[in-house]
């Protein structure tokens, strides 16, 4: 056994079943271990690194803000975080923002949104949230009560009060379910964790007409599917919806952990001075990470690319579902696919891994790819040879 994994398993508390790989670092699209191998990622850290590895320009920024300020707390202003502000509510449409350290501290500020919203409407604590079955918001108490798994939520009960659950993509199904006390609708717009699920169009937009309609916060989880990865900045604009909250997080720093959520409407101004708070958020550097990620979107053009890669990867694995009858769909959104099988995905998976290319399960028969969004033909055609050999 690699030294390091035995040291990892006696230190660490035992909640994550890791791969047997060590990283030491990376370059570009590419991983490479402790023992000198290379592998090519299509993993990016759940989504996170969307720049790749060793950005030259990235890595020079953080290097000239940690030199200058790290930390100063909320309770005075800094720099970066009002220019990252400024980005993050451009590019996402929303009207304030409010930068946390995770994506899951980001639904809990949500959910503390969708509450107070209700309270400040009728004086009562009668507040419902309407979440999606299957759907992944985090591992605290209140984003795992409107996380749509029952085995997740089982050994941590009881759960937030006041929350039901409708099957995504059924419109009907959540139109049942709505009272005059539903104060929220949350959904991911791609549910990524239950196997790689896209919202309709007709779903997200009837969603957005219910909430409308009813004076109800809809609340978009962007964590995964949002920052580019559809080819938008977020997925919602490729339906021409907007939440009256986003929730942000993942490549939103590209390796600096960092949340975000915005409000527009409704939403903004429902927290105020006491409401609610964190030690990090708004953290120089994590600030000065996300100025950096906007900026290089941009100057490396990073959403073009990424529509241009999608075309050419939708194409190869249509071409290679046709040949290999273990595949039972492709679905996805962007750069975020997901090609399930009519087997367990683990033996293939480690497979590929053997072969030196990194990517990931979204459950127990799925193959996830979520590349960083630097993506060239070449990188396709790598994965596409690989798997021809495997499947």
């Amino acid at each position: 056994m690699n030294p390091y994994i035995k040291q990892a398993n006696q230190q660490f508390v035992p909640v994550y079943n890791r791969y047997p790989i060590v990283w030491d670092h990376g370059e570009g699209m590419y991983l490479y271990d402790t023992e000198g191998k290379r592998y090519l990622d299509f993993g990016s850290g759940i989504g996170v690194c969307a720049l790749g590895y060793h950005d030259p320009n990235y890595t020079c920024t953080l290097q000239e803000q940690m030199e200058k300020l790290l930390h100063t707390s909320n309770l005075f202003y800094n720099v970066p975080a009002i220019e990252a502000a400024k980005l993050f509510n451009q590019a996402s449409g929303m009207e304030q923002v409010f930068f946390t350290n995770s994506g899951t501290e980001a639904i809990e500020g949500a959910v503390k949104i969708a509450k107070k919203y209700h309270f400040l409407k009728h004086n009562n604590h009668n507040g419902e949230i309407i979440a999606m079955k299957k759907s992944f918001h985090g591992r605290s108490m209140g984003a795992l009560s409107i996380t749509g798994k029952a085995t997740y939520q089982e050994p941590f009960a009881p759960m937030l009060a006041h929350v039901k659950f409708a099957d995504f993509n059924d419109l009907d199904s959540v139109k049942r379910l709505i009272t005059k006390n539903t104060c929220a609708i949350f959904m991911e717009t791609v549910q990524g964790e239950s196997g790689i699920y896209p919202t309709t169009e007709y779903f997200i937009k009837g969603v957005r007409k219910l909430c409308d309609e009813n004076k109800i916060l809809m609340v978009l989880d962007e964590i995964q599917c949002g920052m580019g990865r559809s080819g938008n900045m977020f997925a919602y604009q490729l339906y021409d919806v907007a939440p009256d909250i986003v929730v942000s997080a993942k490549a939103l720093g590209c390796g600096i952990p960092v949340g975000a959520i915005g409000t527009r409407g409704a939403a903004t101004g429902v927290l105020c001075a006491g409401d609610h708070g964190t030690t990090y958020g708004s953290n120089p550097l994590a600030a000065a990470a996300v100025t950096a990620v906007f900026q290089l979107y941009q100057q490396y053009n990073i959403l073009a690319n990424v529509r241009a890669m999608t075309t050419y990867l939708d194409k190869a694995l249509s071409e290679l579902a046709a040949q290999k009858v273990v595949i039972k769909e492709v679905r996805g959104l962007g750069l975020m696919k997901g090609i399930e099988l009519s087997v367990p995905a683990a033996y293939y998976i480690n497979a590929l891994q053997e072969a030196g290319i990194i990517v990931i399960p979204s459950g127990s028969h799925v193959i996830r790819l979520l590349p960083p969004l630097i993506l060239e033909k070449e990188h396709i055609d790598a994965l596409l040879y690989v798997l021809k050999k495997i499947l």
